[in-house]
């Protein structure tokens, strides 16, 4: 479950990288436009996509790390979860090219749906995945924690 984690941490720092040079090529052209960005936010719109697209590594992919350590630490990854969690880093970068290219929405909210929908099929885990786990720790079964409420 580590490579596709390490994978999108390779994305992000790619994306760093990618912002640094578009801001000193589009953002630091002068003096002024380095205190705007410093004093207003105000920046390149070239290095202004990238800004935002790296904001977004912070947002769904959290909730993609966290599942692919609950998956490893319940010893509940499988074909099923490790094939989700590329699909979803794939989703991820396909996502990630379209905001800092061409940004039409229409293409990246689909493919934030499909990245989305990913995740969420990752969560919920194939019928062998960390919700339906016998071997789980105690606490990580929906049966454990469902039962107590009726």
């Amino acid at each position: 479950m580590f490579w596709p984690m390490i994978a999108h941490v390779f994305l992000v720092f790619w994306l760093y990288g990618l912002l640094l040079y578009r801001r000193k090529k589009y953002t630091f052209t002068d003096r002024e436009s380095a205190i705007r960005l410093r004093d207003k936010s105000e920046e390149a719109r070239e290095s202004y996509l990238v800004n935002r697209n790296i904001a977004n590594q912070f947002e769904l992919p959290v909730l993609f790390h966290i599942a692919c350590l609950l998956l490893y630490i319940t010893d509940a990854d499988n074909i099923v979860t490790i094939v989700l969690a590329w699909l979803f880093v794939l989703s991820r970068y396909a996502h990630s090219y379209v905001h800092v290219t061409s940004n039409r929405l229409r293409h990246r909210g689909a493919l934030f749906g499909i990245g989305f929908v990913l995740l969420l099929c990752l969560w919920a885990g194939s019928p062998s995945g960390w919700l339906w786990n016998k071997t789980a720790p105690s606490g990580c079964l929906i049966s454990e924690t469902i039962a107590p409420l009726k």
